[in-house]
């Protein structure tokens, strides 16, 4: 119970201090004042379709709850099919006022992005020096699994809890974790063969080192080798085989 409490509370103050979710929280809630001085013009047809929209929503919602993996993902979709649902029902209303919403959210995507899960977990973030200083010392561990990422991307953002949670389970002395912001080292993604062409739909890109030198990655070199698949912590465990590591270190291998 408190936990949730606790969960309820950090939702909140994030709806107040960033600007994504404020921004949205307050286009959102503009329906209800606009609504409310239309209601003499509108009919029971209005309140039909915000019923069958709202049902509509929750539906989808619900769905990708099941489906998705991580809460910045399934904010993402909900926020997406929201926004879609609101233009709907607006349209019914005034036209204008489905402009507007168009409007708001359009300057909404261009001024503020989605923030990305904060935490590290055990994962250590690093510079391409730290990295590079890491990967030629090898007196750390045997395996370093190192995250590729930008802020700017989507894709990012929507996995950005699987590596921190991975790390936790999957950390000890023989395996460690480590992330690289591309967005500060743009330079760095040429000297690992990550390619930030197309809308940089490469990232998150997930290379394991073993004394220094490559032995795995995702997605694979090519520029078009994008995941198709959305990143989740089972595929990047069944990747790099990270429960076979975690046998090893234990049985002492």
């Amino acid at each position: 119970m408190e936990k949730k409490r606790e969960g309820v509370i950090e939702g909140m103050s994030r709806i107040v201090s960033d600007p994504y979710y404020f921004l949205h929280f307050m286009a959102f809630f503009s329906y209800l004042p606009i609504r409310n001085s239309a209601a003499q013009f509108t009919s029971h047809r209005l309140f039909d379709r915000e019923v069958q929209a709202f049902l509509a929503f929750l539906m989808f919602s619900a769905i990708k709850m099941v489906r998705e993996e991580t809460w910045e993902a399934f904010i993402a979709d909900s926020l997406f099919y929201a926004k879609i649902f609101l233009i709907a029902v607006s349209l019914i209303m005034d036209y204008r006022v489905a402009i507007w919403f168009s409007i708001a959210f359009s300057v909404i995507y261009l001024l503020a992005q989605q923030p990305a899960f904060s935490k590290l977990g055990t994962a250590k973030k690093l510079t391409p020096l730290q990295l590079e200083d890491l990967l030629l010392e090898g007196t750390t561990t045997k395996y370093w699994l190192i995250e590729f990422y930008a802020c700017s991307s989507s894709k990012c953002v929507r996995s950005s809890r699987c590596f921190p949670e991975l790390s936790i389970t999957y950390s000890n002395n023989l395996l460690s974790f480590g992330t690289i912001d591309l967005g500060l080292f743009p330079n760095t993604a040429a000297k690992f063969g990550i390619s930030l062409a197309g809308g940089m739909s490469q990232l998150p890109t997930y290379i394991l080192f073993e004394k220094g030198v490559e032995v795995s990655r995702f997605p694979d070199f090519y520029v078009d080798a994008a995941p198709s698949l959305p990143i989740t912590k089972k595929l990047l465990c069944q990747h790099f085989e990270l429960d076979r590591l975690l046998l090893d270190y234990i049985n002492g291998s």
